[in-house]
Order: C-alpha cells, then structure tokens, then sequence
C-alpha cells in the first residue's frame, strides 16, 4: 500500500494543475471584463463627441444631443465607467479631437465660459448612474427623475462657472432658463431609449 507521504505527493501535481487552471482562467476573464469596459469607454466617449454635433433647431437656442448622450451613459454603464467616460471625452476634446459643440477643441474650450457644462457633465453621470442603481431605472418615472436631477447638476456647475464672467443674474437668464424646455424633451427621449441602451452595455459586459 502506498504510504500517505506518496498519496500526498501524486496529489500535490494536481492541485497545482487545477490552482493554476482556476487562475488562467481567472486572468482570461479580467482581460475580457477590462477589454470590453475599455471599448464602452471608447465606443460612448465617440457618441458624445457626435452628439454634440447634432443641433435641432429650437427656441429661444438650439438643442444638440450632448447632455442626452451623457445621461443615456451614465444610468447605462453605472456611476464609475460612466464619469470615467465623461473624463475620456473631456481629455479627448481638451486634447484636440474636435469632439466639443461646432467642432470645437482644446484645453481653452474648458477654460472658458462654457466649461463648467462640460465639467458638470462628470458629477451628473456618476449621479444617475448611482441612482440606475439603485433602481430609479426601472420605471420611466424614476428614469425621468433621475435624469431632472443629473441635470439639475449640469445647470448648477454651468450657471456657478458662467457667473464668474457675466454674473449670476445673466447667468441665470443666458445660461439655465433658454435651455429648460430643450432639456425636458431631451430627458424623455433618454427615458424612452433607456431599456435599448442596457441591452447594449449588458451584452458587451456578459450579463
């Protein structure tokens, strides 16, 4: 009969088989999680800089489709991934792919009167994002909500910004009131195309 020191010794090569089977495996499922996580970074960053291209008319200002591109990935990719890409974008146009509003690029478009819109685009999304969560995404009326408030966020960054330039009373006036009804509408077509977008993130994530 074979000794228990010769019994633990053959079972010794395959613990260590396994152990490393278990840990291949491990690292082969961190690589696809960081690679598919990258290419949502990428793939929202893009739509971003396209829908800050869009400009439908409106009044008394044009709408584009930014601040719904942000809330869209924010309540769909979650509070992290979401800022994170908000941050990829900023970093991109601050860089100087014209991926801001009309083409715009560099560090300057941060810098001026405008840059805390874009600024208050990071909290906003890691906003809705805690709030998908935490289920304000499961109904239309709770994805409304948490929109009004990410954007209640983006106000309050960019009015805070642009008073530093004209005052809080034009800023008020030029920078919040004229865009309230383009952004109502804004929020109920993200309200409305929210389900497709999780379906989206979802598969590129493997849930």
């Amino acid at each position: 009969m074979k000794s228990q020191d010769q019994m633990a010794g053959a079972r010794q090569p395959l613990e260590t088989l396994a152990s490393f089977t278990i840990s291949q495996r491990f690292a082969d499922d961190l690589f696809m999680t960081l690679l598919s996580r990258l290419f949502l970074v990428i793939a929202g960053s893009a739509l971003i800089g396209l829908s800050a291209q869009i400009e439908v008319p409106w009044y008394p200002v044009p709408v584009t489709g930014q601040t719904l591109m942000v809330l869209l990935i924010g309540m769909a990719y979650g509070p992290t991934l979401g800022a994170a890409t908000i941050v990829a974008y900023l970093l991109e146009g601050g860089m100087g792919l014209p991926v801001f509003a009309g083409g715009a690029a560099g560090w300057p478009v941060l810098a001026s009167f405008t840059g805390g819109y874009l600024i208050g685009f990071v909290p906003a999304a890691f906003l809705v994002g805690v709030l998908a969560l935490r289920g304000m995404g499961r109904t239309m009326f709770g994805t409304v909500m948490a929109m009004v408030l990410g954007n209640l966020v983006i106000y309050t960054c960019g009015v805070a910004w642009l008073q530093g330039f004209i005052g809080l009373e034009k800023a008020i006036a030029g920078g919040l009131m004229p865009f309230i009804y383009g952004d109502l509408l804004k929020i109920l077509i993200a309200a409305v195309a929210m389900p497709a977008a999780w379906r989206v993130v979802q598969q590129f994530q493997g849930k």
